[in-house]
């Protein structure tokens, strides 16, 4: 195609770089006489013609976005025109190379200048957001790095404008997968801090020559950035604890831009930024934020990104999100509610020592809460929610049925049921064999769901759980208090059908701070063989004086509700933590 005149006007020199999505020409306007770098979208020569009104709409929508960007750090672009059935876009052309060229050629690129770097790709952002646009695909690849020493940020292929319809299908993920914020994992709206989590993980990616949490695939990809910790940076300097704020998992907590900008400017001169000290508690002080006793060994929390990068404004899978968790072999009719979820941490990674995939006590970190967010990114990717769920794990009976490793050991039986005239005379009193005791109905059956680690969850179900109780005992829980972890879990069991919170409130019991939920919801006969139509649930969540995490949780048909309330009060009033020791 060289030599190939586009629109009477721009003629093409040679190729500058190409991707998935489309190829970059070096082109001559000759009409102004100037130099041009032409953006041709490839990908418009293999997809349908509804694809096609796509590409065009979101080719039209990059243009838009740049053009209400006024910034020396953002490319220009020149105009958008159509060749052969196909959008081309005609932009500023930078002699250089990408920030992931940098990288590839020269392994990492030292702290200062990476610092450098991202304080003009954060100017781009800022000025962008002034312009109620948010990038959204902030990668090295997006980063060009002019010969003249100049920064500057391309691509908005796959930006959102304030006040424009979306562009994507219902559940399609945007960006590349590397890249993304744990919000936009959970498929919560992006914002401005996303952004900015996007530029922590390249600025990582720079100076370690690899992005954090680079996996397998996508799906590994995208639960890692949700619960796994970044393993510390080597080669981060001044820029380290920078890189930890902008890596924080709640975007609440990350700095804002012009904070971030402070801590860039220097970090860029070689100085370790004092205001990151207040994102990013250190690890001998003990900080502890939100309410509630510091669990034992913990004292911030884990960030992290990924791998399997689409290709630029490329998506991951389509399709609707995954309605009515549960499916596979969690429990019927449960929805994957009761601790199967994962979420923040309480508390910002430390200043010297990134979460490093282990606690401070240098246990492993374990893969906890991950049930409901492997049914969600299998929606997500268009693969099957069963599947995943029965890849990661599995239930298992006291006969050993259902996939478990190992049989699990067959509850006790006491004699007394409990204080008189409190509990029912005919239920009995159930020792397990993880230490706790709690009263129940005759005839209910233990069940095991070992996701390893320091997270144990027991199920008791008389009838193959269309009504069962749920014990989970975390003995390093990710959350500062159980409100906060309950309104994490919320976050996502927003999905379910018909979801509905009943009541979500702090309260006292067992002389500890708790948190008591109820809701409702309508499962599915595909995933709740034995608990499809309305149901509805409720758990007391408390931290032991030595942080242990429980939650007591009881779920039922609907219908029954009115006895299984009963019940559960029952439980909770026989309810005996292990001894501790």
């Amino acid at each position: 195609m060289q030599g190939l005149l586009i629109a009477g006007r721009y003629r093409l020199a040679d190729s500058i770089g190409s991707g998935g999505m489309g190829r970059v020409w070096r082109a001559h306007d000759e009409v102004l006489h100037r130099k041009v770098a032409i953006k041709e979208l490839t990908a418009a020569l293999y997809v349908s013609d509804s694809d096609q009104a796509v590409l065009l709409a979101r080719t039209r929508a990059e243009a838009r976005a740049a053009a209400r960007i006024n910034h020396s750090a953002v490319v220009t672009v020149h105009d958008v025109l159509e060749h052969d059935g196909r959008p081309w876009i005609v932009m500023e052309l930078v002699e250089g190379e990408s920030l992931a060229d940098a990288v590839k050629e020269r392994g990492r690129v030292e702290p200062t200048e990476a610092a450098r770097i991202g304080l003009w790709v954060l100017r781009a952002l800022r000025a962008a957001h002034s312009a109620g646009v948010l990038h959204r695909d902030v990668k090295p690849g997006n980063v060009l790095l002019g010969a003249d020493r100049r920064v500057l940020l391309t691509d908005f292929g796959i930006a959102q404008i304030e006040g424009d319809s979306t562009i994507t299908r219902t559940g399609e993920v945007v960006g590349s997968v590397d890249y993304l914020a744990p919000e936009r994992v959970r498929g919560h709206d992006p914002g401005p801090s996303s952004d900015l989590w996007a530029l922590g993980a390249t600025l990582y990616t720079a100076v370690e020559g690899r992005s954090p949490f680079r996996r397998t695939s996508p799906l590994t990809t995208m639960q890692a950035i949700v619960e796994e910790g970044a393993e510390e940076p080597r080669q981060a300097g001044p820029l380290g604890p920078v890189i930890a704020a902008l890596l924080h998992k709640d975007p609440a907590r990350r700095p804002g831009a012009e904070e971030a900008e402070q801590m860039l400017a220097e970090a860029a001169e070689g100085r370790r930024p004092r205001e990151a000290q207040a994102f990013v508690p250190t690890q001998s002080s003990g900080t502890h934020t939100g309410v509630g006793p510091v669990p034992p060994g913990r004292t911030g929390g884990t960030s992290g990104t990924g791998y399997g990068a689409p290709p630029s404004g490329g998506t991951y899978g389509s399709g609707a999100p995954a309605a009515g968790y549960g499916s596979g072999t969690a429990p019927a009719g449960h929805g994957g509610a009761g601790r199967s979820a994962t979420g923040p941490t309480a508390a910002a990674p430390t200043a010297d020592a990134f979460a490093t995939g282990r606690t401070a006590a240098g246990r492993p970190r374990r893969r906890l809460r991950t049930l409901v967010l492997v049914v969600a990114l299998a929606a997500v990717l268009g693969g099957g929610a069963g599947v995943a769920i029965q890849q990661w794990g599995g239930w298992r009976t006291d006969s050993g049925a259902g996939g478990g490793t190992s049989p699990a050991p067959a509850p006790a039986e006491s004699g007394s049921p409990g204080a008189e005239g409190t509990i029912p005379a005919d239920w009995k009193t159930y020792d397990d064999p993880l230490g706790f005791r709690l009263s129940l109905p005759k005839g209910w059956k233990r069940k095991v769901f070992d996701t390893g680690g320091g997270l144990q969850q027991i199920d008791y179900t008389p009838d193959d759980d269309r009504h069962f109780v749920r014990i989970a005992i975390d003995s390093s829980p990710d959350f500062a208090d159980p409100l906060s972890h309950q309104e994490d879990l919320e976050q996502q069991l927003h999905r379910l059908v018909d979801y509905q919170r009943v009541t979500m409130k702090e309260n006292i019991y067992r002389d500890r701070k708790g948190a008591l939920w109820e809701y409702t919801w309508t499962a599915l006969k595909k995933d709740s063989p034995n608990g499809a139509g309305p149901r509805r649930a409720t758990e007391e969540t408390y931290f032991s004086r030595e942080g242990t995490e429980y939650a007591i949780y009881m779920s039922s048909p609907a219908e029954d509700w009115p006895t299984a309330a009963k019940q559960f009060q029952w439980v909770l009033r026989s309810w005996q933590e292990p001894d501790a020791g």
